[in-house]
């Protein structure tokens, strides 16, 4: 029986990059008690997993926390190839076609029409304070020329995805599952890919990333109506546009036909942001966006010394200074995305009849 309420409280410890629990992934070879110690044989997906040091942890935390265990033996390898590629197998095999048009995950592409209007900033703001509302949210660097989130979620240099066979485990950065084209180059290179390649690079980060069961996928795209915004139509025509300016009439214009572009492949405008709210950019940028494109004003962002400096100290200022003016108006726009669930209207369900 205690060998039982040991791999019960197993069955309770996730593995941090699958967010599965660790019986589930088949990675406890083997459970066994004698007196009050409990033996427990663990294998990590590859040989130096990067989560290793925290899926250890909480596996003795969980062992020595099932009455009358007093210490455990801990016995830590790897897999095997056959036993990764069964693990692949299975995991593909619940993810396929995961953001298709019948995706119960709600997207949210963030885009804008010109650079430095704090599009990013704001994108992975609100993914974490998504994430911060019990969501399982994924972010999608998609601005290859200018990636910066991963700098933004405080995602040091070092932050990879971990490979398992021909799958990507993303790394989590405040809660939020993250990939960028910034993790597989170094930091000051230049990238200057053309049209195919673009395609190519959102076309693997969307099918060859293990995302997991996302209540919410965020793409902060690059400014401008280029190759990513028409690939990201073409391989999300249902995802739902977010288009962010400034008060200031200039960004206005811009902005309203990265609003147009997303309508042109099928994809739907959510609604405009504003951002940097206040008497230094003008006014009326957002609200005249809002007009053309016949959608809603979501939020009203005002100019933040503290949203600054957290993009630039990774650390978001909806969790280091949530009662900033910034923070509030960022949460209440994730507060009205949260409400809206999981996107059930109108989608099949994988349900047959007997």
């Amino acid at each position: 029986m205690t060998a039982d309420a040991v791999r019960a409280a197993l069955g309770r410890v996730m593995d941090p990059e699958i967010r599965r629990p660790i019986t589930e992934l088949d990675m406890v070879r083997a459970v066994s008690v004698s007196g009050d110690v409990a033996s427990v044989d663990l294998v990590l997906t590859i040989v130096g997993c990067p989560a290793a040091d925290t899926i250890e942890r909480d596996v003795r935390a969980a062992v020595l926390g099932v009455p009358g265990i007093a210490s455990i033996e801990l016995t830590i390898g790897a897999m095997t190839p056959p036993e990764r590629e069964a693990l692949v197998a299975r995991l593909r095999g619940t993810r396929r076609n995961q953001f298709g048009p019948d995706t119960l995950t709600r997207i949210y592409a963030v885009t804008s029409g010109k650079g430095g209007v704090g599009k990013s900033t704001l994108t992975a703001n609100l993914a974490v304070a998504l994430a911060a509302r019990g969501l399982r949210v994924g972010l999608v660097d998609a601005d290859v020329f200018g990636f910066s989130i991963p700098g933004i979620l405080g995602l040091g240099p070092d932050a990879k995805p971990t490979p398992v066979g021909d799958l990507m485990m993303p790394p989590v950065g405040r809660g939020v599952s993250v990939i960028s084209i910034g993790m597989f180059v170094d930091g000051s290179t230049a990238v200057s890919w053309r049209g195919p390649l673009l395609h190519r690079t959102i076309q693997q980060f969307l099918s060859d990333v293990w995302w997991g069961d996302l209540d919410v996928l965020v793409l902060d795209l690059p400014p401008g109506t280029g190759d990513v915004a028409i690939s990201i139509g073409q391989l999300l025509p249902h995802a739902e546009v977010i288009v962010v300016t400034t008060p200031q009439p200039a960004a206005a214009e811009v902005a309203e036909r990265s609003g147009l572009v997303a309508r042109q492949t099928g994809q739907t405008v959510l609604g405009v942001v504003e951002n940097m709210t206040g008497e230094l950019f003008g006014s009326g940028g957002g609200d005249a966006v809002a007009a053309r494109l016949d959608v809603p004003v979501l939020a009203r962002v005002p100019l933040s010394r503290a949203l600054r400096e957290g993009g630039d100290a990774g650390d978001p200022v909806v969790l280091g200074d949530p009662s900033d003016p910034a923070a509030v108006a960022i949460q209440s726009l994730a507060d009205a995305l949260a409400a809206r669930g999981r996107d059930l209207p109108g989608r099949k369900l994988p349900l047959s009849p007997r």
